[in-house]
């Protein structure tokens, strides 16, 4: 017993279990917060959501102790067959899944939920993983760069034709990846221009704009369009004697450019669904209703904001009690730490989340195996996406897109779809004497 004891935990990283645990415990208090009432006080009512949520808790680490069983050299080996398994997945639940709230993410059997796109997050991390260990992939080659774009784009579109534009988002976490494989940083750049380019066009595109020189009213994309091009221009002849390139990426940058501001009517109007149109529309300031649209981040920072301090105090936020923010054990769970639990225990949830993912970095760092490297750095890049994006839409910096708080909102697809992709690298740490580029 010993030894079997000694080979599962010898060289196991408590300090990620600990706040895994200490995450996985204040998301089940705060979600019994969120649906408490009088006929339901029982922490381990399992016919309430709490309840249910205890009982993925426990299939979640019965998981994570199958994984520390397993040899680790099973997720290599076997990464592109689980790639494909998910993408399976993917396709199938756009053929034969249950649509809910307006998109084909789930199947549901016998009462359970299931989520592909969950899941999909793991095998896709798994794969890039074991692309870039192979012997002669370099990521600053052509042929490396196309079949990463690929392989990350696959899920990304499939998800997003669900449509479940937060899942999809998600995928940019892997350019944090490519990056520390060797990357240029300028691509990293040119995406966030882009970002910014597109935001500026929601804008532009809606007014119309009088061109100074000509008798007729534009759009006010094509001014725009006009603007980029003179600046451009402008910019190439100052600098075209100082390096003979230059006009190559004035000339990729003007492409990008162009394309990104062409795009935005087709992306806007064909891709998104008016709810997601509409919730840009409100962050960017375009529009503003706070009785519809924006409803429910409006309702979420008034919760915050009247924590205070030291907050309401545990099951006394009356925002929380009386369900003023929708899917508040959800997406918006953390305005019911704001409130309960203030600014104090507000700042302590973010501060554990960015320890634990500082701490999978450097985690990640000190793997001897690339295969076990890469593979950390995408677990700390997905959990880092997630939690910026779910706390940026609960304080109105980010739309709200819908996408969970990792180890914390209820759903069980999602806490043990972030369990394995977690444990896969504690368990990859464990071994990383043992495993070897």
């Amino acid at each position: 017993m010993s030894r079997i004891k000694k080979s599962i935990f010898t060289n196991v990283d408590w300090p990620v279990v600990g706040m895994y645990l200490l995450l996985v415990l204040m998301g089940w208090l705060n979600i019994y917060a969120t649906l408490y009432n009088e006929d339901h006080t029982s922490l381990f009512d399992f016919s309430q959501r709490h309840g249910k949520q205890l009982m993925w808790i426990g299939i979640s680490i019965v998981v994570a102790l199958v994984i520390a069983l397993v040899d680790s050299r099973l997720f290599e080996t076997f990464a592109y067959v689980f790639y494909g398994i998910g993408m399976f997945f993917l396709i199938a639940v756009l053929v034969g899944g249950n649509e809910i709230k307006g998109a084909r993410s789930w199947f549901v059997i016998g009462g359970v939920s299931f989520q592909p796109s969950e899941t999909a997050k793991y095998v896709t991390a798994l794969a890039v993983a074991y692309y870039l260990s192979r012997p002669g992939v370099k990521i600053g080659n052509i042929k490396p760069k196309l079949i990463m774009f690929l392989m990350i784009a696959l899920p990304g579109i499939l998800i997003a034709l669900q449509p479940d534009p937060g899942s999809t988002l998600v995928y940019l976490a892997f350019i944090f990846v490519l990056y520390r494989e060797g990357m240029s940083g300028n691509i990293m750049i040119v995406g966030l221009v882009m970002v910014m380019l597109f935001i500026v066009t929601l804008f532009a595109k809606q007014s119309s704009v009088m061109m100074p020189f000509v008798d007729v009213e534009m759009n006010g994309k094509y001014v725009l369009i006009s603007f980029l091009v003179l600046i451009t221009g402008g910019l190439y002849l100052l600098l075209k004697n100082l390096n003979k390139n230059i006009w190559k990426a004035f000339a990729v940058g003007l492409l990008i450019m162009v394309g990104t501001v062409l795009s935005v009517d087709y992306v806007f109007d064909n891709i998104f669904k008016d709810r997601h149109r509409n919730r840009v529309n409100e962050l960017v300031g375009i529009i503003s209703d706070p009785r519809g649209t924006g409803y429910n981040q409006h309702q979420s920072k008034i919760a915050i904001g009247s924590g205070g301090f030291w907050g309401k105090g545990y099951l006394d936020g009356t925002q929380t009690k009386y369900n003023f923010v929708p899917e508040q054990s959800t997406d918006f769970i953390y305005c019911t730490v704001g409130e309960e639990w203030g600014f104090i225990g507000s700042s302590f949830v973010i501060i554990t989340f960015l320890t634990l993912i500082g701490r999978l970095i450097f985690l990640a760092e000190r793997q001897r195996s690339k295969f076990s490297r890469v593979y950390g750095y995408s677990v700390a890049s997905i959990l880092f996406v997630h939690f910026m994006i779910n706390i940026g839409m609960t304080i109105g910096l980010a739309p709200v897109i819908g996408i969970p708080l990792p180890f914390f909102s209820y759903g069980g697809t999602s806490l043990l779809s972030f369990s394995i992709l977690l444990f896969t690298f504690v368990k990859l740490d464990s071994d990383r004497k043992h495993l070897l580029s």
